[in-house]
């Protein structure tokens, strides 16, 4: 845990929270600022700034609760759809440097933005991602 980490806090009890779910690993909670109704927050209690930084074992629960916590959202308040969303970095839309995943549920005709304009795949950025893998 970080002494100066707000959501460290809020996943260990120290700061209220409007919890839907807690277990040993993680606190799941409604967002204060909400995308829209229901939209609700993964919380681990142990603290990694980042998907990268987070074993690969919570990552894996985190993922678990994620499937499981977006289905009763989902189904219980007849949304649309839903979006699982995990940022990571700054230029990324990370805004609070402690690992989380975001269940935001949709609703047809809402105003939630995540969209993006289709871009290109150009061969020469194509060569050079499979080369990543190749290696």
């Amino acid at each position: 845990m970080e002494d100066n980490c707000i959501f460290c806090k809020i996943a260990n009890g120290e700061i209220p929270s409007a919890t839907l779910y807690e277990d040993e690993d993680f606190r799941v909670i409604l967002d204060l600022g909400p995308a829209s109704k229901g939209h609700a927050l993964i919380l681990p209690k142990s603290h990694a700034a980042n998907l990268f930084d987070l074993p690969d074992e919570l990552a894996a629960k985190a993922m678990i609760l994620a499937k499981k916590t977006a289905r009763k959202l989902q189904e219980g308040l007849h949304a649309d759809g839903i979006n699982v969303v995990q940022n990571n970095g700054e230029a990324a839309g990370q805004t609070v440097f402690h690992f989380h995943v975001h269940l935001i549920p949709r609703y047809k005709g809402d105003t939630v933005n995540l969209n993006w304009k289709p871009g290109e795949l150009k061969d020469a950025d194509k060569e050079e991602i499979l080369g990543l893998f190749r290696s």
